[in-house]
């Protein structure tokens, strides 16, 4: 039960973009988090919808002890290509293949708001938490402060009717509805912090491969084709096309970490 079978095969349909464009563009995040945690070697940290391994490299190069877990098994291998000493898996966030009270620290970088339940996906990262363990969530801000918010929008046109329930980009940015639910888990919010995302890109069509190499994307791709996806993809971000030709977003990233008693 879960968003496995559906969420893989769609961030898998563009791998080496999302590994080499894409992912890094929650950067700021992460460094967020690094500062905010102050971990070190002796913590074992659980990335769950670790993608390409980003995060997950960038802690194994402060000296930490990391897991990797996404659903997408073409993303995992290029998260190996990254980084081949990090023990990594293909599975079901919402069925973590690990024991109770396994890791230090769980993170969710921008995955936790595509699981099926996302009640089901915070309760399992709490179960495979220690005491006083700390859970990292990352999500998108306001869509006010978002400017990629427009190019989504676009996206979300071209795809299909959603299903009720459906998660999305922005599914836990408004109405407090993450941090309650954290609360409603029995998690003590003890961070809560909107970080400023810049996303840059050399020229217009390095920005739509990484723009086009995430799952909703991939689904519009799937349902509109890709010559309409990419027409009006392009239409989206002429506004952010700078001088230089360069494509430029400012965006805000929201950093939930709580903490099991």
């Amino acid at each position: 039960m879960g968003s496995n079978k559906i969420q893989g095969a769609l961030w898998g349909k563009k791998p080496e973009d999302w590994a080499l464009i894409q992912e890094a563009t929650g950067n700021s995040g992460y460094e967020h988090v690094f500062e905010f945690l102050k971990s070190t070697s002796a913590d074992t940290i659980l990335d769950v919808g670790c993608g390409s391994g980003f995060f997950s490299n960038l802690a194994h190069l402060k000296g930490l002890n990391v897991t990797g877990l996404d659903a997408s098994a073409p993303l995992i291998e290029q998260a190996k290509k990254r980084n081949p000493s990090i023990n990594l898996h293909v599975g079901e966030m919402e069925e973590l293949p690990f024991e109770d009270h396994s890791f230090d620290i769980v993170c969710a970088f921008n995955s936790i708001q595509y699981a099926e339940s996302v009640k089901n996906a915070v309760f399992e990262s709490k179960r495979v938490l220690k005491r006083n363990g700390k859970l990292v969530i990352m999500i998108w801000g306001n869509k006010e402060d978002c400017e990629t918010g427009t190019f989504l929008k676009v996206v979300g046109s071209l795809l299909p009717p959603p299903t009720p329930g459906a998660g999305g980009p922005f599914a836990l940015s408004d109405n407090r509805l993450l941090e309650t639910i954290l609360e409603n888990s029995g998690l003590k919010i003890i961070d809560n912090t909107d970080v400023v995302a810049i996303w840059e890109y050399p020229d217009s069509d390095t920005a739509l491969r990484g723009l086009l190499s995430a799952g909703p994307a991939a689904k519009a791709i799937e349902n509109s084709g890709f010559e309409k996806v990419y027409r009006e993809s392009f239409k989206a971000i002429k506004p952010y096309i700078q001088k230089n030709g360069r494509v430029i977003y400012r965006n805000k990233f929201r950093v939930v970490i709580s903490e099991k008693s």
